[in-house]
């Protein structure tokens, strides 16, 4: 589901979008795989969405205020190279992360920074409901319908491909690289 609200008191506009999904495993193999494994195996590209290469500056990636340098290949958009910087904003062990990607390298159809959420529940054991939520916040009016259409159909199919290359890695026993 994509929807959206304005916020008024910044001018600035949210798009929220979800997927909603269940992995057989344990809730610790669901909760630390999209964020603590190698991230270049959960973002492969989609269109013109670049695939992520590699990160640099990531020693402390994982904990509450941890940032990475986001480095990925060229695409249609991009010209490859340095793209973002993730954060680590919130992380409940075993429950939810809360992160941003911010300071892009390169315009990104307006969208000022994402924030995302991953959320496990564990529904009976090894059988875990994952709730995988972006928010993308847009800051230039004139884009909105846009920045609208993005979310609603580029950014949702974007995130299942995303949760399907998460799940081919829990199957897989993909390691942690960090803690």
């Amino acid at each position: 589901m994509a929807c959206y609200e304005a916020h008024t008191e910044t001018g600035a506009m949210e798009f929220k979008v979800s997927v909603r999904t269940a992995f057989n495993c344990s809730v610790e193999r669901a909760f630390k795989t999209p964020l603590l494994c190698d991230v270049s195996k959960v973002h492969t590209g989609f269109g013109i969405m670049p695939r992520v290469t590699h990160c640099t500056d990531d020693a402390d990636w994982g904990r509450i205020g941890s940032t990475k340098k986001v480095f990925v290949a060229p695409s249609p958009t991009q010209k490859g190279g340095f793209a973002s910087v993730d954060r680590i904003l919130e992380r409940k062990e075993n429950q939810y992360w809360k992160f941003e990607v911010s300071d892009f390298q390169s315009w990104m159809l307006g969208f000022t920074k994402f924030t995302g959420e991953w959320r496990t529940t564990e529904l009976e054991p090894n059988r875990i409901q994952v709730d995988y939520t972006y928010t993308l916040h847009a800051g230039n009016p004139v884009l909105y319908p846009l920045n609208f259409l993005f979310a609603k159909w580029f950014w949702k199919t974007y995130m299942k491909r995303v949760v399907g290359n998460v799940g081919e890695m829990i199957e897989a026993g993909e390691p942690y690289l960090f803690d």
